[in-house]
């Protein structure tokens, strides 16, 4: 099989066989657009149709990202390439981790210190007709992204509320046939790129205990998808340490 080919093949995480994402597919009629528009489709669905949250793990298949009906960064990721993929698009993954500061805010304070200091992260690159394009901007839903905007309507740069980027006011999150960022900022570690997500995962893990993997799947995440829907709402919590710039926060209850 050619290195391209590989780029257009279906795995058990990237399963854009499955029915849910056949059925999908076909009701939006993406196959019918050309190249640049099917990217561009695929990419607003994912980015917007899909809601910024956090899943019970990074490895899930795109048919269960699309079931949940949320995503992050890696899981958001898994479903558009399977769509990608679905409609003939080819692309591949490139793996990283980045700074748990990128996360603080949406990670409650209490748990915040035990949380491992780096967070596996990925983005999408997607084969244009001009060559490849980075795939970042689709893990914050306009929504959420529009409440960190309006709370932060004087901040340049912010790193934390699932954000890391130094223009906040105007990032480059639209597909314009070009690179999308929204936590290019908090990048530390670049392990390359890999054909599917299976690949990267079966060399990279988050590296929790038993226990804590455990508290993050049936806890700690219901409480974090808590806060990101609370800050879509526009109630975005006070990071201790770090003033909120207006009065457009919760109290101090509701800081942890």
């Amino acid at each position: 099989m050619s290195d391209d080919d590989r780029l257009l093949t279906a795995t058990p995480i990237l399963n854009f066989d499955h029915p849910s994402i056949a059925q999908l597919i076909e009701d939006r009629g993406w196959k019918a657009l050309s190249q640049h528009d099917r990217i561009g489709a695929v990419y607003d669905f994912v980015r917007n149709e899909i809601a910024f949250g956090y899943n019970s793990a990074d490895d899930i298949s795109a048919a269960d990202v699309l079931a949940d009906g949320f995503g992050q960064c890696n899981t958001k990721g898994t479903l558009l390439m399977a769509l990608l993929r679905a409609v003939g698009v080819r692309c591949r993954l490139h793996g990283f981790t980045v700074h748990k500061e990128l996360q603080r805010g949406v990670v409650p304070e209490l748990v915040y210190p035990i949380a491992p200091e780096e967070i596996i992260h990925s983005w999408v690159e997607v084969k244009t007709e001009t060559g490849w394009a980075n795939l970042e901007g689709f893990i914050l839903d306009a929504e959420f992204l529009s409440a960190l905007q309006s709370t932060f309507s004087d901040t340049p740069s912010l790193c934390g509320y699932g954000a890391g980027t130094n223009c906040l006011q105007a990032p480059p999150v639209e597909w314009t046939g070009s690179d999308t960022y929204i936590q290019e900022t908090g990048i530390v570690q670049d392990f390359g790129t890999f054909d599917a997500p299976d690949d990267f995962y079966a060399n990279h893990q988050q590296s929790f205990s038993f226990v804590k993997g455990s508290l993050y799947r049936h806890i700690i995440r219901h409480w974090m998808n808590a806060r990101v829907r609370r800050i879509r709402s526009g109630s975005v919590p006070q990071i201790p340490g770090r003033a909120l710039p207006n009065h457009n926060h919760e109290d101090s209850r509701h800081a942890s």
